[in-house]
């Protein structure tokens, strides 16, 4: 039960690290809108994902620190244009936006399940202890 509970845990922080280099890199994009030449970023999320899960998953290994920027560093993908622009800014405000606000509601979503899964856990803890 416990390492089942472990390794949940583990995918879904691994999870949440991601989510949060992608907000860094939409949020990034939104703010250089006008500025001229600058490319859209973003990471492929369900592949560097998997390869996170692949990594910490394999036996005998420790997830290093920063190791899920550097998976997401990885997995960067540069945007193309929807439309071209003079000043060669790839920012399609409308994409960003929409997946700003799509990335934070799986954010939060991720959040409330670890938190859910360690209430869960807390109360097993605490109903053992006092029956």
């Amino acid at each position: 039960m416990i390492p089942r509970l472990a390794d949940t845990l583990q995918f879904q922080a691994q999870a949440l690290t991601l989510r949060a280099e992608r907000q860094r890199l939409l949020a990034s994009n939104i703010a250089n809108a006008d500025t001229p030449g600058y490319v859209a970023r973003d990471i492929d999320f369900a592949a560097a994902l998997r390869e996170a899960a692949a990594v910490a998953g394999a036996p005998g290994s420790l997830p290093a620190a920063g190791a899920p920027a550097a998976v997401a560093e990885r997995h960067l993908r540069y945007a193309a244009p929807s439309q071209s622009n003079l000043d060669g800014n790839s920012v399609d405000m409308d994409r960003e936006r929409a997946s700003f606000a799509d990335n934070s509601v799986k954010y939060e979503a991720t959040l409330r399940f670890i938190n859910g899964q360690l209430r869960t856990l807390l109360d097993a803890m605490k109903s053992h202890h006092q029956g």
